[in-house]
């Protein structure tokens, strides 16, 4: 470990004396102006630019390279014109290249950008935070990101209807553009003006170059836009699109003997409508009704020993789109007030089975409707408020010969409103968001449930001396109400454990029926001009804190203190186009005032000139305290620890590619240890066909793993075990595109994970510097297996009476998701989905080895298989 540090260190004061670069001082803002063509015949849009309006316009050009040498001419020139109508605006690229056999036509499906492309940016409301990003590669494959946060966010879930050519000559390659401006935002002026970017990838070399120069050291990307002018008359345009759909599906399975609900086959016909209404130009009314997810990527398998919810990301368009705006990250940014994946969720009730039952539990809460109203406006308000409501679920139960219901979720109420403003010059912006969550209790049932969840935030962020510094924060604050039931649940739960033994500043009132708690960052750095990056942050979130209702919280109680120091080259030197190294550190208390984890960590990310990366990280933690690891009992201490990892990748461009990387944790005394290979490989044979493969295995060795709490006369026990888990995973993704509107893409996974406990031990000293002084290890003739009852028999005093057993722990859970979708979009804007998905959950013989684990829930079970065919159209009215 020493000698890593040192190298890293060497590394790291090498780039302080490096002074190559520029300071990005005051940069002439470029202006194009462009003319209408009201009184001619638009252009037809085949890729050619032959058509006679075109001459209306100018050429602009003189690019100049921003990657890998900033403020250099380009390997190839590009131009482009603009010009507009009352309803479109066109633009056409010219994209030179000596060499046009040569260019890259690598298809993909929308939003792949692959091979060469060219890509318009459009900051039409002119804020300098956000705009409409438009990407024609030279394949003819579209892609379409709606830009914010100063381009530090790209959201590739917006698809608007534009149309798009492409063509091939002897000069290079040209690319026409004909977009809607009702798929734009802006006012009502009689004379706009908007910010623009252009940039083009030229593959070959892995450059990239632009219209606007941006230095490397720029405080952001759209912030640094040049201007387009000239577009006079033209008016908002109001959106009305309706998008019915229609899905039939069925569904095989292993049929189950005597269980009525599972017969071997289930078919049902549904559907539905999406709808986006223009309010104004501005702002959108979007509306699903019985909204389907069946195209929807399976989520990646996992499993979580430490208790913790694992944070899936969203995947369901009609909450990703505008994401953005209604995201509300607080404190370290992990959390987040608003988690659009908590709509929809699996019921949360149990059902209680009597003798002979069997029962059917819904997959997911039915999602009756959901509006969402958003948008930002030319005064600068980003505005977005959703409303959803999910329907009451019922359990099915039956015995075979009568039926019954148990409710196992309740009709639920979801309420999300945004607001941010920007001000002082487009420089500053304040903001604040109020979720609620209301749940439809009747008679006292699913009493464990909150009735009500209200959180409310503020944020905000100052930029000044042209966005060279900043100060940022936010702040949070949540109620929940419930039965006594639930609060008290709320209470000892994984997120909050107020029934610590150790902690004098938490405690179980059982007679609560409410909790309120507070959360919150202030943060304050430099984020721009020369080779330097700092900041420095304190965060918080008290023990009462509670969003999980409609937001992501792990852990509530605890205040943190982080700091930052990054370095970036600004031009390529040597053997190296760019080289980042940061430097960081945090400290973490709980609100009791326990000091309870320091860390310090160096990082660098070094892109080479044939553009191989590598990224590689040395952490070091000399202590490291846990709340959360005894589930309830006394706070415990981790050993010393290093952490550290290295990955590197091969050059992107090439048509096989690949990447591997190794990651290493240890603690002081060999406790405990991590180690993970994860690599992969992806093979383009042809410019249609992509095949990519990604395993993954992992070793975790800890001596310490919490296994249980026992009773034992008045006292607890909390016991632990030696634990080694293997885990192993392979990503597979076949993508085939026969052309940009037609697809077939596969996604698989299969995962199994294996644990072996042994070495039982009981915690004594939870607190203590060593490792073995914190436990105590059962001798043998204190504990044994008892193979009928399948746990460990615990004697403790050794007086021939079993004191308390442990369940068998080992564990080894297999899971494999597949998804097969063809997608063919048949006219702009309307698709037909072809989809197969496949799922298996099993449990493996934990004294199997991983592949026989696999191989026998996987290969020698029948799978769960959905078939579906789903079709939209979409009306533009």
């Amino acid at each position: 470990m020493v000698t890593n540090t040192r190298v890293v260190i060497v590394i790291f004061s090498f780039m302080c004396g490096v002074t190559f670069g520029q300071n990005s001082g005051n940069i002439e803002k470029r202006v194009y102006t462009t003319k209408s063509i009201e009184d001619q015949p638009a252009p037809e849009i085949d890729g050619k630019l032959d058509d006679k309006s075109w001459e209306t316009v100018e050429w602009t050009g003189d690019f100049l390279e921003r990657e890998p040498d900033e403020n250099t001419a380009p390997t190839e020139q590009t131009k482009f014109k603009i010009m507009y109508d009352k309803k479109y605006l066109y633009l056409a690229f010219r994209c030179y290249d000596k060499s046009p056999k040569d260019i890259v036509k690598r298809l993909s499906r929308r939003d792949g950008f692959e091979g060469d492309w060219v890509e318009v940016n459009i900051d039409s409301y002119n804020d300098k935070r956000t705009g409409f990003s438009f990407t024609s590669s030279v394949s003819g494959v579209k892609g379409d990101e709606f830009i914010s946060n100063n381009g530090n966010m790209w959201d590739g879930s917006w698809n608007p209807i534009w149309f798009l050519k492409t063509n091939i000559d002897e000069e290079g390659w040209t690319a026409e553009l004909k977009i809607p401006f009702s798929q734009l935002k802006f006012g009502n002026a009689e004379e706009q003006v908007w910010g623009i970017q252009v940039q083009r990838r030229f593959f070959r070399a892995e450059e990239r170059s632009v219209w606007q120069r941006i230095p490397q050291d720029a405080p952001g990307w759209v912030s640094q836009f040049g201007e387009l002018r000239g577009l006079k008359g033209i008016e908002p345009q109001k959106q009305l699109e309706i998008q019915p759909f229609m899905v039939a599906q069925a569904e095989t399975y292993q049929k189950e003997e005597g269980n009525p609900f599972r017969t071997g086959n289930d078919e049902k016909i549904n559907g539905g409508v999406d709808a986006k209404i223009g309010i104004t130009n501005d702002l959108t009314l979007d509306l699903t009704i019985n909204p389907d997810f069946g195209q929807v990527e399976a989520d990646p398998a996992a499993i979580a020993l430490d208790g913790f919810q694992i944070f899936f990301r969203e995947q369901r368009p009609f909450f990703v789109e505008n994401k953005n705006i209604f995201d509300f990250a607080f404190a370290d940014g992990s959390d987040n007030v608003f988690y659009s994946r908590r709509i929809g969720r699996s019921p949360q009730g149990f059902v209680n089975l009597g003798s002979g039952e069997f029962a059917k539990k819904p997959t997911n809460t039915t999602i009756l409707g959901a509006a969402k109203f958003s948008g930002k406006t030319k005064n600068g308000w980003s505005l977005g408020v959703l409303e959803t409501v999910t329907d009451k679920e019922h359990a099915k139960i039956s015995d075979g010969m009568t039926s019954r219901k148990e409710i196992v979720e309740p009709m639920t109420n979801y309420f999300v409103a945004r607001a941010q403003k920007d001000f002082n010059n487009r420089n500053s912006y304040i903001g604040t968001i109020v979720t609620s969550t209301i749940r439809n209790l009747e008679n006292g049932e699913l009493n464990f449930l909150r009735k009500s969840a209200l959180t409310g935030g503020i944020d905000f962020q100052h930029n000044w001396k042209n966005r060279k510094y900043f100060l940022n924060g936010n702040f949070v604050a949540s109620h929940v109400n419930g039965s006594k039931e639930a609060i008290a649940l709320t209470q000892q739960s994984l997120t909050h454990l107020f029934q610590r033994v150790d902690a004098s500043h938490v405690d179980v009132d059982p007679n609560k029926t409410s909790l309120s708690g507070t959360g919150g960052k202030i943060q304050i750095g430099k984020s721009s001009e020369g080779h330097w990056r700092y900041n420095g942050a304190f965060m918080w979130r008290s023990p009462e804190l509670e969003i999980n209702d409609i937001g992501f919280l792990r852990q509530a109680d605890e205040m943190k203190q982080t700091s930052g120091l990054y370095y970036q080259s600004l031009k390529p030197f040597g053997s190296f186009r760019k080289i980042n190294v940061g430097f960081n550190q945090f400290t973490a208390f709980d609100f009791e005032g326990n000091f309870n984890r320091l860390q310090t960590g160096i990082n660098t990310n070094i892109n080479f000139k044939n553009n191989w990366n590598v990224n590689s990280e040395v952490v070091y933690k000399p202590f490291v305290y846990s709340n959360t690891i005894l589930r309830g009992g006394p706070r415990f201490r981790f050993s010393e620890e290093v952490f550290k990892y290295v990955h590197i990748n091969s050059d992107s461009r090439k048509k096989f590619r690949y990447n591997f990387g190794v990651y290493s944790s240890s603690g002081k005394e060999n406790s405990f240890s991590y180690l993970e290979f994860d690599s992969g490989f992806t093979y383009q044979p042809f410019n249609a066909f992509t095949f990519s493969l990604s395993p993954n295995y992992n070793i975790n060795k800890n001596k310490t793993q919490y296994v249980t709490e026992v009773d034992y006369g008045t006292q607890k026990r909390y016991i632990t075990a030696n634990l080694e888990q293997n885990t192993l995973s392979a990503t597979l993704r076949l993508d085939y595109s026969i052309n940009p509107n037609l697809t077939i893409q596969y996604y698989g996974q299969p995962f199994i994970s294996r644990g072996l406990y042994k070495s039982f031990n009981s915690i004594t000293n939870p607190t203590a510097h060593n490792y073995k002084d914190r436990v105590a290890f059962y001798n043998p003739t204190q504990i044994g297996f008892d193979i009928a009852s399948d746990s460990y028999l615990v004697d403790e005093d050794s007086n021939g009476v079993v004191d308390y057993q442990i369940a068998n722990p080992d564990f080894s859970e297999v899971q494999f998701r597949s998804n097969l979708v063809v997608r063919w979009e048949y006219i702009p804007g309307s698709e037909l989905f072809l989809v197969w998905s496949q799922g298996m959950n099993g449990l493996a013989d934990p004294k199997a080895d991983l592949f026989r684990g696999l191989d026998s829930q996987i290969l020698d079970k029948k799978p769960e298989n959905i078939f579906l065919i789903k079709a939209t159209y979409r009306f533009v009215l």
